[in-house]
C-alpha cells in the first residue's frame, strides 16, 4: 500500500456517511477515536460498547440496542435515540442538548452531570423531576411500566 493510501486509511471519517454503518465500522471508529457525528447506526446491536468522550452529535441511534453502553462526556447533542434500548447505559457528563429519547428505554440509566437542555425524554414513563434529580445526584433512572389499557 502506498504511503498516501496508508495515511488516508488512518483518517477514515464516518461523519454523514451514506447509509447505515455496520457494527464493525462503529467498532473501528471507536478504536480510532474517529467522530461519528451525523452517523446512521439505526437498529444496530451496539450493546456494551464504550463511546466515552466521542463526538456523536446528530447521530441516528433510533431503535438501536445501546444497553450497558457508556457515553461518559460524549457529545450527543441533537442525536436521535428514538425507541432505542439504553437500559443500564451510562450518560454521565454527556451533552444531551436537543437529543431525542422519546420512546427509549432509559431504565437503569445514569445521567450525572449531563447537559439536558431541550432534550426530549419519554415523559409518559419517566418524570422530569426524576431526570433532573439523576443529573444532580447520579441516581439511576427508573421507568414506569407502560400501561397498555
Amino acid at each position: 500500500m502506498s504511503r498516501r493510501r496508508a495515511v488516508a486509511a488512518d483518517q477514515d471519517d464516518y461523519q454523514g456517511a451514506p447509509g447505515t454503518l455496520s457494527r464493525k465500522q462503529v467498532l473501528d471508529a471507536i478504536r480510532r477515536r474517529t467522530s461519528l457525528r451525523d452517523a446512521d447506526v439505526r437498529g444496530l446491536d451496539l450493546s456494551g460498547l464504550n463511546f466515552d468522550g466521542m463526538d456523536l452529535a446528530w447521530a441516528k441511534f433510533a431503535e438501536a440496542n445501546l444497553s450497558s453502553c457508556t457515553f461518559r462526556n460524549a457529545d450527543l447533542s441533537g442525536a436521535s435515540m428514538w425507541s432505542a434500548n439504553l437500559q443500564d447505559a451510562v450518560l454521565d457528563g454527556a451533552v444531551l442538548e436537543n437529543a431525542d429519547f422519546d420512546l427509549a428505554n432509559l431504565d437503569g440509566c445514569t445521567v450525572k452531570g449531563a447537559r439536558i437542555k431541550k432534550a426530549i425524554f419519554p415523559f409518559a414513563n419517566v418524570k422530569m423531576d426524576d431526570v433532573e434529580r439523576a443529573v444532580r445526584n447520579g441516581g439511576r433512572l427508573r421507568m414506569d411500566p407502560i400501561d397498555l389499557d
